[in-house]
């Protein structure tokens, strides 16, 4: 959906469905899933209302991810516009698709629901922690993209990504699904965590003439494309190496079928990646979406079978 003017979309809800930018959906959806498979795991059991809280606090919290973010950067993006009025595409702050107090009323409208979600597992579902966990969530968008931290503009976005990502959101839904705060399945986290990043420090990758004359500090900025294109690989790498070796590593957790699936499905992807990574116009547009989506194949791919066989070895009673 990229419409070439607002006048194509006189919708209202036409306008907040683009505001919120579903095709960067899976990128948490596919962590939340994760963290649902390790409250499972970890319960033994699956639990419907933990599923519909961590679902429903999962797309509260994501429409606050974005429409927040699209506040806190509309002058850069206003910028892009500038610089690529063909090949970037409709911003929903400089190309009024929405206005700016209406996109910071939706972000923190949805915040607020999400919290809504913490506070009632809180009271009424056995869940003490999840309004604080719930806070936390959101605290590190907070932290990313609104002042007085505006970590995404001083080098720390893609960390704090990681964590938001690879670590925090899969691990509240975990709690929401099983009622344990730390369970032994979380030693799965750091290898999401690994592809987490790898996926935040593509996102820079098409940014960076823009993000440079605006003042923003990302990996890409101060790196270059190509170390953080060979960083991205590594990460993808070290992700598929930390799984392959959680038998050894964890035997608790995982047999050595368990992992097998994700780390050959992410082996034969990452061949797209890297012939991506090659490509005479990788630092073009095109090239760069190319890269990315190869990428996004990789990680979300990998994620969901990994998950499935998680699910499926517990079913048949193995590690928990």
């Amino acid at each position: 959906m990229e419409p070439a003017s607002t006048g194509e979309m006189p919708n209202t809800a036409a306008r907040i469905l683009y505001a919120l930018k579903p095709a960067s959906w899976p990128k948490l959806l596919v962590a939340a899933a994760f963290g649902q498979a390790l409250g499972v795991v970890a319960a033994g059991r699956f639990d419907a209302v933990g599923g519909i809280l961590g679902g429903a606090f999962t797309l509260f919290h994501l429409a606050f991810v974005v429409l927040v973010n699209d506040y806190g950067d509309r002058d850069i993006d206003a910028l892009k516009r500038r610089l690529y009025p063909d090949t970037c595409s409709p911003k929903t702050i400089p190309d009024r698709i929405l206005e700016p107090a209406s996109v910071l009323q939706l972000g923190l409208g949805a915040g607020a629901m999400a919290l809504s979600v913490g506070l009632g597992a809180a009271l009424w579902w056995n869940r003490p922690g999840a309004l604080l966990g719930g806070l936390g969530c959101l605290l590190l968008l907070v932290g990313y993209t609104l002042p007085p931290l505006r970590l995404n503009y001083r080098g720390g976005g893609e960390c704090v990504e990681m964590l938001g990502v690879g670590f925090a959101l899969p691990w509240f839904n975990a709690y929401l699904q099983s009622g344990i705060g730390t369970p032994a399945a979380l030693g799965w986290l750091p290898g999401l965590a690994l592809l987490a990043l790898a996926s935040a420090l593509a996102s820079g990758l098409a940014d960076e003439h823009s993000d440079r004359l605006g003042g923003k500090r990302t990996f890409t900025t101060l790196f270059g494309p190509e170390r953080v294109r060979s960083a991205v690989e590594g990460m993808l790498i070290g992700a598929m190496l930390v799984w392959a070796a959680m038998p050894k590593l964890a035997p608790h957790l995982a047999q050595w079928w368990t992992t097998m699936p994700a780390v050959a499905l992410m082996s034969w992807l990452h061949r797209d990646l890297a012939r991506a990574g090659r490509a005479v116009d990788v630092d073009e547009p095109a090239g760069i979406n190319r890269y990315k989506l190869a990428l996004h194949r990789a990680v979300w791919w990998g994620t969901v079978v990994l998950a499935l066989t998680l699910l499926l070895q517990s079913a048949l009673g193995g590690p928990q």
